[in-house]
């Protein structure tokens, strides 16, 4: 075995290591995920049942939930990224980093094991906001193939989301302010197509929600689960988005903890 390929099996071995630190963690203290869960599902109980009517009128016409969902399980997705910042921070400032640099470990283990978990709590977040929707009468006419390329796509979303979240972490000074900071995250699909059409919101408001990250990655999103059709500028944007936001925050994430 070569040099190089040691020392990845070595680095790959302590990420999992990391990995399962972090999965035990969040088995231990739930209420993460639960977030994850709760707040888009709040969301959808809030748009379907209380603004429901009101808002479906202005889509053109089918079920309002049918639009919403899609909005909203990206929701969820940027909800993730909270459980990153708040866990890399909360290593930080316990002390525990110094003692990992004291070991013969893998200096990259402990960001991959962090956002490899983050991303596994995520993706069973998902499935479970997934499921509520469905609960409440949301009826995507996807095909096992467009399943298929829609869970690609929020898995691509979410690791994106997740490093930038993991930089955070890393530039947070307390618990409390890594908890706030990915917030911009959370809500920026609401200035998007999330809730309504963009071509339904003043002239300026549109611009940016037509050009910011979300909006292509939403439109995509419900054209894969709903059969709504899917422009070529939309899907290779959100690809484009997903991916230069991955490498933003794996660069951002690394410059950062190896400074520290």
């Amino acid at each position: 075995m070569s040099t190089a390929t040691g020392t990845a099996g070595y680095a790959l071995s302590d990420a999992l290591t990391m990995l399962r630190r972090n999965l035990k963690h969040a088995l231990r203290y739930p209420s993460l995920t639960f977030a994850v869960v709760v707040m888009p599902v709040m969301m959808l109980l809030l748009f379907n049942y209380a603004y429901g009517s009101a808002l479906g009128a202005g889509i053109g016409g089918g079920s309002y939930i049918d639009y919403v969902a899609p909005g909203i399980v990206l929701m969820a997705a940027t909800s993730g990224s909270l459980v990153t910042a708040i866990g890399i921070c909360t290593d930080m400032t316990e002390g525990i980093v110094n003692r990992f640099r004291t070991m013969a470990i893998s200096r990259s283990a402990f960001l991959a094991g962090h956002v490899l978990g983050s991303v596994i709590q995520t993706m069973i977040g998902l499935v479970l906001v997934v499921g509520a929707a469905l609960a409440m009468g949301f009826r995507p006419t996807a095909g096992p193939v467009e399943w298929l390329a829609a869970s690609g796509l929020l898995l691509f979303v979410t690791v994106a989301l997740t490093w930038i979240s993991a930089g955070i972490g890393l530039v947070a000074k307390t618990v409390e302010s890594a908890s706030n900071m990915p917030m911009p995250l959370q809500f920026l699909p609401f200035i998007g197509s999330a809730i309504v059409p963009t071509d339904s919101m003043p002239t300026g408001l549109r611009w940016f929600a037509e050009y910011q990250p979300f909006t292509p990655i939403i439109e995509t999103l419900r054209g894969l689960l709903m059969g709504t059709g899917i422009s070529a500028t939309s899907a290779w944007s959100a690809l484009a988005w997903c991916a230069g936001l991955t490498l933003i925050g794996y660069f951002w994430s690394r410059s950062i903890f190896y400074r520290r």
